[in-house]
């Protein structure tokens, strides 16, 4: 595997890409509805790719309260540290931008992946489209 580089994507520019990733790891392989997934805080986040050789393998999204979302790595990428890559650089954009509270809804099977970020559990289980969620916070130090 070559080097994985993770740089702010433009949501209008990036536009093909972002959706590529997001329609293939959630409405294709978690069955979420499109009208869950696409919604108007898309416009105004900043979003992140992940790369490898140029081509985009991952993805996730910033929102201006901190809020951290719509994390998403191509199968034949995940294991890799591709995850791990684009939540690093999402949180270090959120620490510049002066949000020391950074927040996001897991999939219950990835609560282990993003403790090992910072991130504590602080709500019961949920479900969301129809996957059990629950609340995660990081406080930056």
């Amino acid at each position: 595997m070559s080097e994985i580089d993770v740089r702010i994507a433009d949501w209008q520019r990036d536009n093909a890409e972002l959706r590529r990733i997001r329609e293939t790891v959630f409405i294709a392989e978690q069955s979420v509805p499109p009208e869950l997934e696409w919604d108007s805080d898309d416009a105004d986040a900043v979003h992140f790719l992940a790369l490898e050789d140029g081509y985009a393998i991952g993805t996730a999204r910033l929102l201006g309260d901190g809020h951290i979302g719509r994390v998403s790595v191509l199968r034949d990428w995940r294991g890799m540290n591709v995850g791990e890559a684009l939540m690093r650089a999402v949180i270090a954009e959120a620490e510049r931008r002066g949000l020391e509270e950074q927040h996001l809804s897991a999939q219950v099977h990835a609560t282990a992946f993003y403790e090992r970020l910072g991130f504590e559990v602080i709500s019961e289980e949920f479900l969301e489209a129809g996957i059990p969620h629950v609340d995660m916070l990081r406080k930056s130090q």
